[in-house]
């Protein structure tokens, strides 16, 4: 009697260049087990993805496609709806799931997805199509030091088995997914590096300036967002240009992000010749198809890298050993809404990490190993940012905001910390109120008579 072994196909889905480029360092470093198949799944999640590149058109991606025995098209498997926000209804996932195995070849093969982003589709309709099937989860980014932004169905948390991680802050423990017990694992930054320089050399047509060790200055397009207004970011831009200039750097580069708008560039000019600066701005006009941030770094090896809260800083500083330089992240901490908004961590970081390029000492590279208190700063964040998620993290918040309040008051709402009972969230003098939803109700009603009489 002969028993054969069941096939298994690996699903990898991915929706940028970085983070395929992830996925090839874990694949490079063994931390995925052999597959019969691979399938690189490719989800365009532009707003109008019919007008934005897929990563698969990307400079470089042919040098990651090697690794993968396929590449294939969310976008087309599931047209014309749009990735970012479909998924199947309860009682269609069995057709689903019937019509991606036919048209995929998969058969009676075992399935393992690895995806990013769980909280959202398409990983999430991705994970609901295939019920039952072992899951990994990769970040390539800052938010994987934050908390799971929502609930997730625990059909899906708990057939997570690992979070696969860029070691971007040394030292840092991931929060994401541990309301589930998923371990962390970092993927090796060598092998990172290894796949990035394989990324450089397969864009070498690409149509990159000669600048020498310029300051680079990076866009995120944080009003597409809805974070700060149009007029604000472009402010930024400028506040980035005059502090660059102001620290001794003539020659800039600017790098827009792929839907910024042109009118950004063209102010940006304006500005550089006022400030006698030489500007090169990296759009359509040099570049055919958009360049990560760690192609730069190599070829043009920046004297420094400024940005707001872009996880390019932080891999800028610990895997290429560059200066690096923040402008705007108190802004942020200020505008973003609701607290449980999930760049909030993102911002905390490069504000606690990251040098100021408008005050105090020059830019610097970040430390090589999470400062102490960093690990409890991020839990006591997450904690208040989710606070029904991760109740085990109260008593950290509580001891970290009792030790530290006036120094790191910017990264909690006084208001947050009130309505949670924290240290900090109210005025001494009222301590001795009840933590209660009736004392709060009372207390809105007085603001509220407050207003009206003094109208």
């Amino acid at each position: 009697m002969s028993s054969s072994r069941s096939r298994t196909t690996q699903v990898f889905l991915a929706s940028t260049l970085y983070g395929t480029a992830t996925l090839a360092a874990a694949l490079d470093a063994g931390l995925f087990p052999d597959a019969d198949r691979r399938i690189l799944l490719v989800a365009n999640n532009a707003p109008v993805p019919e007008t934005a590149p897929s990563l698969d058109e990307m400079p470089g991606f042919d040098a990651l496609r090697t690794r993968f025995d396929e590449v294939v098209s969310w976008n087309a498997t599931i047209a014309p709806h749009h990735p970012g926000v479909w998924s199947p209804r309860p009682d269609d996932v069995p057709l689903w799931e019937r019509h991606l195995r036919l048209a995929w070849g998969l058969g009676d093969d075992d399935v393992e997805l690895a995806v990013e982003s769980i909280q959202v589709d398409p990983a999430m309709a991705l994970c609901r199509i295939f019920t039952g099937v072992p899951v990994d989860v990769y970040a390539d980014g800052l938010m994987s030091y934050g908390p799971t932004r929502n609930r997730i169905d625990p059909l899906v948390g708990t057939r997570v088995g690992r979070l696969l991680h860029l070691d971007l802050v040394p030292g840092l423990r991931p929060l994401l997914l541990t309301e589930f017990g998923v371990g962390a694992r970092t993927v090796p930054t060598d092998a990172f590096l290894k796949v990035l320089g394989e990324l450089d050399d397969a864009a070498g047509a690409a149509a990159l300036p000669a600048v020498e060790s310029p300051a680079l200055l990076l866009g995120q397009y944080l009003s597409a967002l809805g974070l700060i207004g149009a007029a604000e970011e472009e402010e930024l831009h400028l506040r980035m240009m005059r502090g660059a200039v102001a620290r001794g750097h003539s020659r800039l580069v600017f790098k827009p992000h792929p839907t910024a708008p042109a009118q950004w560039s063209r102010a940006m000019e304006e500005e550089a010749d006022r400030l006698g600066a030489e500007l090169t701005v990296l759009d359509g006009g040099l570049l055919t198809a958009p360049v990560l941030a760690e192609v730069l770094y190599r070829r043009m090896r920046p004297a420094l890298v400024v940005g707001c809260f872009s996880t390019a800083l932080l891999t800028a500083s610990a895997f290429y050993g560059l200066p690096v330089a923040r402008v705007g992240t108190r802004t942020l901490l200020e505008r973003l809404t609701p607290f449980e908004n999930s760049n909030r961590v993102p911002v905390t970081l490069v504000d606690a990490l990251v040098p100021d390029l408008e005050e105090g000492a020059g830019p610097a590279l970040v430390p090589a190993v999470a400062p102490e208190g960093l690990n409890d700063l991020v839990r006591a964040v997450g904690f208040a940012m989710q606070p029904k998620i991760y109740p085990q993290l109260r008593p950290v918040a509580e001891r970290y905001l009792a030790a530290r309040t006036a120094a790191t008051g910017r990264y909690f709402k006084r208001r947050r910390l009130t309505s949670l009972g924290l240290p900090g969230g109210v005025p001494e003098q009222f301590a001795f109120l009840p933590r209660s939803a009736a004392v709060r109700r009372v207390a809105r009603r007085a603001r509220a008579l407050r207003r009206m009489a003094l109208r």
